[in-house]
């Protein structure tokens, strides 16, 4: 198995684990996705794969329609996507995805996360080096054609690993292609059940069981926070239970 499979595997379960936070976060993607290129999901492709991401997640269809009408009520808030970057305790490197439509709101919660768990908030950017952004996609396999076949043919679309993961496919791309592989899948009619973005760190570092719930304690302040989306780090995770 590749890098970017053995390290989702391993934490898949703690950040799809709390239903209401990822409808919450599926959500505002939606949001987002349908105001800037309209509500119909069959002329904005951003739009209909985060449909299918809900409806993998078990999202109710009238939580969905309410995400895309919020798109237009002028009087929702207007979110922006922010990311975020620092170190936390250990020279564990941290990126914190946000969707907020109060940026000083966000900024200044995620600081004293950082703060009050011996951590440090950096610059944008700062960070970029240690992980690799990339398109993730899981579809369905499609009869009469093998892992083998299926990696020849996206290696032109970007994709550089294709994993089976129990009765699905997991698809790795690079992060700028992923209209591209969306539109090669649709259109060769592949099943999308999800589709999001990866952050894969290229290192992974090993800490030990009292520093593990050090830094537990720090994720777990930004995975409460309603405007985060997303969080990444390099700590290697604990995939012993």
């Amino acid at each position: 198995m590749g890098r970017a499979f053995e390290y989702r595997k391993a934490r898949k379960l703690k950040r799809w684990g709390n239903m209401s936070r990822t409808f919450t976060r599926i959500g505002k993607e939606i949001t987002i996705a349908a105001k800037a290129g309209g509500p119909d999901p069959d002329t904005n492709p951003r739009l209909r794969v985060l449909m299918q991401n809900a409806k993998a997640a078990n999202m109710p269809k009238d939580t969905v329609e309410r995400a895309i009408k919020k798109a237009t009520d002028k009087d929702a808030g207007d979110y922006k996507e922010i990311t975020y970057e620092g170190y936390g305790p250990y020279g564990i490197a941290i990126v914190v995805e946000a969707a907020t439509d109060n940026n000083t709101r966000t900024v200044a919660n995620v600081r004293s996360y950082f703060n009050k768990h011996s951590g440090t908030l950096g610059t944008q950017g700062s960070l970029s080096f240690l992980f690799e952004h990339k398109s993730v996609f899981k579809i369905k396999p499609k009869d009469g054609v093998s892992i083998e076949d299926l990696e020849l043919e996206l290696i032109d679309y970007g994709v550089d690993e294709v994993e089976p993961d129990e009765e699905e496919i997991v698809l790795y791309g690079a992060f700028e292609e992923f209209a591209n592989i969306q539109k090669y899948l649709e259109e060769s009619g592949y099943e999308i059940i999800s589709a999001e973005f990866e952050r894969i760190p290229n290192d992974l570092k090993e800490v030990t069981p009292e520093q593990r719930v050090q830094l537990d304690k720090l994720l777990e302040k930004f995975e409460e926070d309603e405007d985060v989306q997303n969080v990444f780090h390099n700590m290697k995770e604990d995939d012993s239970e």
